[in-house]
């Protein structure tokens, strides 16, 4: 478990895979523990957005479940807007996102 912490807002936990894939798209290595500074967050929303576009056109606009048999698919939407969340009223206020802490 990766909890992604601000001093001003709600942590945002997520399974190591899961979160590992957010530092990807964030364009920051897979590691146990890291930063995104204030400097570094308009880039890295812009990507995760960018991320969350392509995954919805690759999916035929759709959120979640396919309407297939099987659990439904969680959507890289689901997974991205709380730390896209967190990362706007941190960058906002002027603090840091970090994990691992």
């Amino acid at each position: 478990m990766i909890v992604f912490q601000s001093e001003v807002g709600a942590d945002v936990m997520m399974f190591d895979d899961v979160a590992q894939r957010m530092m990807e798209l964030m364009g920051k290595e897979k590691s146990a523990r890291g930063v995104v500074t204030v400097d570094q967050m308009p880039e890295v929303i812009a990507a995760l957005r960018a991320a969350i576009a392509r995954d919805k056109a690759a999916h035929g606009g759709e959120e979640d479940g396919d309407g297939n048999e099987g659990p439904p698919r969680v959507s890289l939407t689901q997974r991205a807007v709380p730390l896209i969340e967190l990362l706007e009223i941190s960058l906002n206020r002027g603090k840091p996102v970090m994990w691992g802490v």
